[in-house]
């Protein structure tokens, strides 16, 4: 079982999906989440050697497992835009190339959607959310993004490689929600 609006499983197994906590306590500034799966195992595995040891070549099986997690979960729907979650200049600088961005083509590949690279940005460098708590999570990123241009009212596919908390969805959420507009 998972909450239907973020994703996050819960510990137990059984039971039905329901809305978890932290979407009962503050509403997320985004209408679902489709994951490609649980962060275990193979998938871990896989998400690790492209994010970290450079195997570019599962940007394809990867975005194809998120994009058949999208038909699954929201049958019909289609993105307008499909946008990545972007790195800091510093760690792109590190890094060579932006895992999210690079998924986002690949399952945008199917809808023949743009994705603006740069349209939603990192304004300012922050430590890796690896190892730090919720709340750690949510200070660590408050602000932490802008959009180059405004929106206006396009739907928007938001594209990440690993979802823990949803502190960076729903902080990248808010920014795309507000269009540019403060």
């Amino acid at each position: 079982p998972r909450c239907p609006r973020c994703s996050l499983p819960y510990p137990t197994p059984g039971g039905t999906d329901h809305l978890c906590e932290g979407c009962l306590r503050r509403e997320p500034p985004f209408a679902w989440v489709a994951a490609a799966g649980l962060y275990q195992e193979g998938l871990r595995e896989a998400v690790h050697r492209f994010k970290f040891r450079g195997e570019l070549g599962l940007d394809r099986p990867l975005g194809d497992l998120l994009t058949a997690a999208l038909a699954e979960q929201a049958p019909g729907w289609h993105p307008d835009l499909v946008v990545p979650v972007p790195l800091h200049r510093r760690r792109l600088a590190e890094r060579s190339y932006n895992q999210s961005l690079l998924l986002a083509r690949a399952v945008a590949r199917g809808w023949r959607v743009p994705v603006p690279a740069r349209l939603l940005r990192r304004e300012r460098a922050t430590p890796p959310q690896q190892g730090l708590s919720a709340e750690e999570r949510r200070r660590n990123l408050k602000g932490a993004f802008a959009l180059s241009r405004p929106l206006g009212g396009e739907r928007v596919l938001l594209v990440d490689d690993v979802l823990t908390t949803g502190a960076t969805a729903r902080e990248c959420a808010q920014v795309l929600c507000a269009g540019g507009q403060h």
